[in-house]
């Protein structure tokens, strides 16, 4: 098997720039949510899932899918929201092995105070960086490359 090639100075700025950016935005994400309510972003991702989901109840399975984590993972963030009663889980109706959680709603009002905060960190940190053209390209590259990663998980 021959080695692969380098990349080229783009290739390698794009690689380096799109690791340090994706960092910094969910460093500062995460910051901005703490500051608001004590959430952190990787909470804030399980909550949204939750929340958008029929009922606002979602398999922790799926959850664990949709957000690429492990469900030992998941277990612990849902676990820690739980006690601060914005989560709840409970056995999934005809299967005994499935585990379903759902958002109190003490966790949608959180969720209706916290929301906006995020999506104007994200406008202002990313999406206002861009032109509409470069957000849909990006959207597009970044999808197929999930697609792609989901597949080797």
């Amino acid at each position: 098997m021959s080695a692969a090639p380098w990349l080229d100075e783009t290739q390698q700025r794009f690689w380096r720039a799109m690791l340090q950016g994706q960092t910094l935005l969910q460093t500062v994400l995460d910051r901005e949510l703490r500051e608001v309510a004590g959430i952190a972003l990787a909470d804030y991702e399980v909550l949204v899932i939750v929340s958008e989901s029929p009922g606002r109840c979602r398999r922790m399975a799926e959850i664990a899918e949709d957000i690429g984590v492990s469900r030992s993972r998941l277990s612990h963030t849902v676990a820690r929201l739980e006690k601060r009663g914005i989560l709840k889980r409970s056995s999934t109706e005809g299967d005994g092995r499935g585990v379903n959680c759902s958002m109190t709603d003490e966790g949608w009002g959180l969720m209706q105070k916290i929301a906006p905060v995020h999506v104007e960190g994200v406008r202002r940190h990313l999406i206002d960086l861009m032109s509409p053209e470069e957000t849909q390209v990006l959207a597009d590259v970044f999808t197929r490359a999930a697609e792609h990663l989901r597949k080797a998980v």
